[in-house]
């Protein structure tokens, strides 16, 4: 069956990631995944809290504020309902100060490998986007590695931001996003794509990534910012849920990062 499939050109080579790119996906992975337990032992500190009447009134969370007031809390007022509930306060805000370390402690070593690598080209064009910083840019290089295997339109369909398609006949109905493909470079580039939806003002953080890019790659990006953002208020004006919208502008993004990562330096 293979031989036959072969001869009618209907197999597809597959590209097997090198052991660097292994690595450096490990790497990236790790810190997704500390980034989702440090999110639910917060989320279960927090709940352990409010299941006692205790809310916290600031205007941001887990930042140096509410740790202070978390430990305020710990010595004046939680001595008085028992020390279960002490003990299981205690339990969470260990896990929740161990796991930022862990995710802090995965940055820097993500910041460090980025910055000298055979990704860091990659990476600092993809930061000439809006949305994208070094973290983002340097886990979608390393989780589509080649991006000469794609082009500006089969790489939405890879990473699965290509509307679904039931169609019979004459009729074709088109329903979700198929969701296919990595799922971690999906994630990412919806998350970039809701930083388009406020209005485009180049400042500091901006014009500093485009100079670690050369300059066409500062002018392709500042483009794509520009044009996405007109799709996010040209959907917006048509009634476009939130949510439609933004997938659709992360199919578009995953296009512009095509053409910035396959770009000449």
């Amino acid at each position: 069956m293979l031989a036959r499939l072969l001869k009618v050109d209907e197999l597809v080579a597959v590209r097997v990631p090198t052991i660097v790119e292994e690595s450096a996906r490990d790497l990236v992975r790790a810190r997704e995944d500390a980034r989702v337990e440090l999110m639910m032992c917060r989320y279960r500190l927090s709940k352990l809290l409010l299941r006692h009447d205790f809310i916290y009134d600031g205007s941001t969370c887990w930042g140096p504020a509410h740790e202070a007031w978390l430990r305020c809390l710990r010595k004046n007022d939680l001595a008085f309902l028992g020390t279960g509930t002490l003990a299981a306060f205690d339990a969470a805000f260990d896990a929740a100060t161990l796991g930022l370390a862990r995710r802090d402690r995965l940055d820097e070593q993500i910041s460090t490998m980025a910055a000298d690598s055979q990704f860091t080209p990659v990476t600092n064009r993809l930061c000439c986007l809006r949305g994208i910083n070094t973290l983002t840019g340097f886990a979608l290089a390393v989780e589509l590695g080649d991006w000469d295997r794609f082009t500006g339109r089969t790489i939405a369909s890879y990473l699965g931001l290509v509307p679904s398609e039931h169609s019979s006949g004459t009729t074709r109905s088109l329903g979700g996003i198929t969701k296919t493909g990595n799922t971690h470079a999906r994630r990412l580039l919806v998350e970039a794509a809701w930083h388009h939806k406020l209005l485009y003002r180049p400042g500091k953080t901006m014009t500093d990534r485009w100079a670690k890019a050369s300059t066409q790659a500062a002018a392709r990006g500042d483009a794509g910012n520009r044009r996405l953002n007109q799709r996010w208020n040209t959907l917006s004006s048509h009634k476009k849920k939130h949510t439609v919208a933004c997938t659709a502008i992360a199919r578009e993004l995953a296009g512009w990062c095509w053409s910035l990562a396959v770009m000449d330096d």
